[in-house]
């Protein structure tokens, strides 16, 4: 998350003793809700105790997190957050963080080759227009992990619609016969 306005470095966002945050950019109060859009969009901004000056943006991305988490928004599983808290203390806590960095960035460049392995397998073939479907709803499932996306944007999951059912055998071994062909792909892209 490097953009920001006009290249002018991250916004600053004061956090005042009543908890209220205060963007310096706009001149006005924000919610949570608004760092996490800034966040989606790829907004760089740094929050700042109001009275000490002291950098408590890590604080306030923690409290985003669970605030989605408890809305219903869980993308982290019981046995990762176990796993994380045991690593509190250990000899490997200095590796984590750097270890999680690279493995969302290895997540979002696998997923941008995933979604041209399946763009270029389907393409003129009859299963295309299922395919793109499918990227779509793919593409909405992972947002969370995608910068500068929103919901309701363009490229945003289409609902899908039911396939013909006259060949509907030919078409399941048909879709068989692709997936397995995607999977060796996939397998061939990750070695």
């Amino acid at each position: 998350m490097k953009k920001s306005a006009a290249g002018t470095g991250p916004v600053i966002i004061k956090k005042y003793a009543n908890r209220r945050l205060y963007n310096t950019e706009t001149s006005s109060y924000i919610t949570l809700d608004h760092l996490a859009a800034m966040t989606r969009e790829g907004r760089d901004f740094k929050v700042v105790d109001a009275k000490t000056e002291e950098d408590i943006t890590h604080n306030v991305l923690t409290q985003i997190i669970m605030e989605e988490e408890q809305r219903g928004q869980t993308m982290l599983p019981v046995n990762f957050l176990r796993q994380l808290i045991a690593l509190y203390g250990d000899s490997m806590q200095a590796m984590v963080p750097g270890y999680l960095e690279a493995s969302m960035e290895s997540f979002r460049r696998n997923q941008q080759q995933f979604k041209s392995a399946v763009e270029g397998a389907f393409a003129n073939s009859p299963f295309a227009e299922m395919a793109k479907r499918n990227m779509e709803i793919f593409e909405a499932a992972t947002q969370a992990f995608k910068p500068g996306a929103t919901p309701g944007a363009p490229g945003a999951a289409a609902a899908p619609t039911a396939a013909p059912a006259a060949s509907e055998g030919d078409d399941v071994a048909a879709l068989k016969a692709e997936l397995a062909r995607l999977q060796d792909k996939i397998e061939k892209l990750a070695k």
